[in-house]
C-alpha cells in the first residue's frame, strides 16, 4: 500500500499531534481568555480550510455547549475571586481543547494518524498493527454483541446492557480473537522488533516541524510572558 501525496491535504498528522500536545499541555496552566479564543478561532479556520462536514462539526460544538455553560455557571456563582474572568476562562478552555482535538480527529483518518506516528515518532509496529486490527474489528464486535443476546434469548435469558454476564462473554470472545489476530500477523511475516520494509510513504516537510515548534513557543511566550486577559 502506498500513500499518494496528491490526495493528502493539510498538515501531516504528526505535525498536528505535536501542535495538539505542545499547546494542550500549557493551555491547562494558562489563565488567558483571549488565548483560548485565539486557539479556538485558528482551529475553526483550519477546519474551514480542510472543508470538514459542518454538520458533524456543528453537532460536536453543540454537544460541548452544556459543558462550557456548566463551567461558566459554576465559576460565576460559586467562585470566590475574579469570578468574571474565571468563568469565561474555563468556558472558553472547553472549546479550545475541543477544537485542538477536532483539527486532528476530523481531518485525518485513524490509519494515516497511526502510520504517521509510527514513521515520525517511532511508535512500535506491534502497537500500530494491533490497534489497527482491533479498530477494524468494530463491526464484528457489534455483530457478536447481538449474537450473544440472541443466543441468550433462545435459552430464556434476557441479557440487558447492564448485565455483567454479557460483557464477560464478549471479553472471552475477544481473547480468542486476540490470539487469532496474533497468529494472523505472524503468518503474514510480522516479527516484533525485527527490521521491516516500509511500504507507506508519509512525507513530512521540514517547514511543518518549524511551524509546530514556532506555534508552541509563541503560545507559551504569550501565555506565561505576556499573560493577556
Amino acid at each position: 500500500m502506498t500513500n499518494n501525496d496528491s490526495t493528502t491535504r493539510g498538515l501531516n498528522p504528526a505535525t498536528l499531534t505535536l501542535i495538539m500536545i505542545g499547546i494542550g499541555l500549557p493551555l491547562a496552566f494558562a489563565n488567558s481568555v483571549w488565548l483560548n479564543v485565539i486557539v479556538s478561532i485558528i482551529g475553526l479556520l483550519y477546519l474551514i480550510a480542510m472543508r470538514v462536514s459542518w454538520r458533524k462539526a456543528g453537532i460536536v460544538l453543540l454537544v460541548a455547549l452544556p459543558l462550557a455553560f456548566g463551567s461558566w455557571i459554576s465559576f460565576w456563582f460559586f467562585g470566590t475571586v475574579d469570578r468574571w474572568h474565571l468563568a469565561w476562562m474555563y468556558a472558553s478552555r472547553v472549546y479550545a481543547y475541543l477544537l485542538l482535538g477536532m483539527i486532528l480527529t476530523m481531518t485525518v483518518s485513524t490509519q494515516r494518524w497511526l502510520v504517521g506516528l509510527h514513521l515520525h515518532f517511532h511508535l512500535p509496529n506491534a502497537f500500530v498493527f494491533g490497534l489497527l486490527g482491533a479498530l477494524n474489528m468494530g463491526n464484528r464486535v457489534r455483530r457478536e454483541f447481538r449474537r450473544i443476546q440472541y443466543s441468550a434469548l433462545v435459552r430464556g435469558e434476557n441479557l440487558r446492557l447492564w448485565n455483567p454476564l454479557l460483557y464477560l462473554r464478549i471479553i472471552l470472545v475477544s481473547l480468542n480473537w486476540s490470539n487469532d489476530l496474533a497468529e494472523a500477523m505472524t503468518s503474514q511475516g510480522f516479527t516484533e522488533n525485527a527490521p521491516r520494509t516500509e511500504l507507506i510513504s508519509d512525507p513530512l516537510p521540514a517547514w511543518q516541524w518549524v511551524l509546530a515548534i514556532g506555534l508552541i513557543i509563541i503560545y507559551c511566550g504569550a501565555a506565561f510572558g505576556l499573560r493577556p486577559w
